[in-house]
């Protein structure tokens, strides 16, 4: 049996405004290419198939259409709900999909059998068996008691991901001993686990808060013989081991990833060996941080557009200038070429911006009226001119909400 493991798709993300439904429809179409020029019996997707809860018609779109395609090209595919996803907005149209052998969990089970899967290989016989746990949110793993503290509630909250792994491992491993047959059991899970590696700008969220740092390794079972998580964007091994792993973002979901390599993860079982290949994804929207003083940032640009390739740039200035005048410039420098500026972060005005007395304050603790308020701080605007500069970005801020809205 070989298997294909990928996650955290993010369907209908935006990137500062920009659309990326081009991106995850290229990527979509190489997926299909790859299943079916490798010959891939199993698809397994381990949450965060959308990035929101109430997707949009076109996200929606790119999924349904992709499993009707994938279903023609291997044998199974088994999809788990992340914490961006909605759970019944997955599960309503399972029992339609099972007819095309794509299994669909998108909440914890009170019944372990109903979230194993035996699927079977190319003879029609028994040849793997799938725990496809989905995201196990706080209201399913543990009952609210008075006068519980904090501690209590984490503890509870881990002790009862670790038994609901458990309970599903158990029953996976006795349905293996009835079937008498030495077949592989994959698990699915969408969490975070101690010492898993993030980059700056990845979009991961604290799935368990306070708690998170502590969801170990060492609540997986090792009658697990592949372990296919999703969260974190970063391909990586659990732990070190090479059978348990996050496969990873297949876009660079912000401007923290740029140069990192995506990939899903192949997985070819010998019995119940596993042996893990990555195929690498290509680049579908080249994206560039560019950061430093003006020379540096002014030399990097010319670089990127003499290339001549569309990339989407992230400008971040942090010289030991002020530099007015930073948008202008940059504009003009930028003109007639095919580079894309979707951010540009004056590192200097925003510790103008966040006070000095708040040393782990950061813009992401403001919303976007409180930023305005304090650059008009941070230059002397006088009281009387203020209330029509702030009714004017009030309008600007609502047309861009409307804007986007359209363009869904």
């Amino acid at each position: 049996m070989r298997l294909i493991h990928t996650s955290d798709w993010h369907l209908g993300r935006t990137l500062y405004g920009r659309k990326r439904y081009h991106e995850h429809d290229a990527f979509l179409d190489w997926l299909i290419v790859t299943l079916h020029r490798q010959n891939v019996d199993v698809l397994v997707i381990a949450g965060d198939i959308f990035d929101s809860t109430a997707p949009s018609n076109r996200a929606q779109e790119l999924y349904y259409r992709f499993l009707c395609r994938a279903a023609a090209v291997c044998r199974h595919v088994v999809v788990i709900a992340g914490n961006h996803d909605s759970p019944s907005f997955l599960n309503a149209p399972r029992e339609l999909l099972k007819t095309m052998n794509v299994h669909v969990v998108g909440t914890a089970a009170t019944q372990p059998e109903d979230e194993i899967f035996v699927l079977s290989g190319r003879n029609g016989s028994p040849a793997m068996i799938v725990c496809a746990v989905p995201y196990l949110r706080d209201r399913d793993m543990r009952t609210v008691e008075a006068g519980e503290s904090v501690a209590d509630k984490q503890q509870k909250l881990l002790d009862g991901i670790r038994e609901h792994y458990q309970t599903v491992s158990t029953a996976a491993t006795r349905k293996r001993t009835e079937l008498g047959r030495a077949i592989p059991i994959v698990a699915l899970g969408h969490l975070f686990t101690a010492g898993g590696q993030t980059v700056t700008g990845d979009g991961v969220r604290e799935l368990y808060v306070g708690s998170l740092a502590h969801v170990c390794a060492d609540i997986f079972s090792t009658a697990i013989d592949y372990l296919a998580l999703g969260h974190l964007h970063v391909p990586q091994m659990v732990n070190g081991s090479n059978n348990r792993r996050y496969s990873g973002s297949p876009l660079a979901i912000g401007f923290g990833e740029t140069g990192q390599r995506k990939s899903v993860c192949q997985v070819d079982f010998n019995g119940r060996a596993a042996t893990v290949e990555l195929l690498e994804i290509p680049v579908f929207q080249k994206l560039e941080q560019v950061r430093g003083d003006w020379p540096t940032i002014e030399g990097h640009l010319m670089r990127l557009a003499q290339s001549g390739a569309p990339v989407w740039v992230e400008v971040i200035y942090d010289g030991a200038d002020l530099a007015g005048h930073l948008r202008e410039r940059i504009d003009t420098l930028c003109a007639g070429t095919a580079l894309d500026i979707l951010r540009i972060k004056n590192q200097r005005i925003v510790e103008q911006v966040l006070h000095p007395s708040h040393h782990t304050e950061t813009l992401d603790d403001l919303d976007a009226m409180e930023v305005f308020e304090r650059c008009l701080d941070a230059h002397g605007i006088e009281e009387d001119r203020r209330p029509d500069l702030i009714d004017a970005y009030r309008e600007i801020l609502l047309s861009l909400v409307e804007e986007d809205k359209r363009a869904d």
